[in-house]
């Protein structure tokens, strides 16, 4: 009984794992982060703007100001480090419950040195915001 017990055990275990397709809330929270940023980079100021949860929409003004503030970001990257060259996923912790993230990405930037940071995301209507 134990010799048919075991295999049966393994292949059901096989089974349910192999049964899990797709990509985890982790990993589909963590591609969005990294998108969001290579948008950022490419120069794609508004679409980085809007990857943004606003709960309520916001005055034009405000949308321009928040468009600024990307492209100042981008300009002052590329004074202190050259620019950031390369965006790596490192971790991502999803709480579905909450419909919360943290990613973690890493920046190599064009000095040669590296920075972590935390990306909040929250997942609203189906769609992964930045926070």
């Amino acid at each position: 009984m134990k010799k048919i017990f075991f295999p049966i055990l393994l292949i059901v275990g096989l089974a349910l794992t192999s049964c899990h397709k797709g990509p985890t809330p982790d990993d589909v929270a963590a591609l969005v982060a990294k998108d969001y940023y290579e948008q950022l980079l490419q120069g794609h100021y508004e679409e980085y703007v809007d990857g943004h949860y606003q709960p309520d929409s916001i005055p034009a003004s405000y949308r321009e100001q928040l468009i600024r503030n990307a492209k100042m970001f981008i300009a002052q990257q590329q004074e202190e480090h050259r620019g950031i060259k390369q965006l790596r996923v490192v971790e991502a912790k999803a709480d579905t419950v909450k419909h919360v993230a943290n990613v973690f990405l890493a920046f190599s930037y064009g000095d040669s040195t590296t920075e972590e940071v935390v990306v909040p995301m929250v997942y609203q209507k189906g769609i992964w915001y930045l926070r």
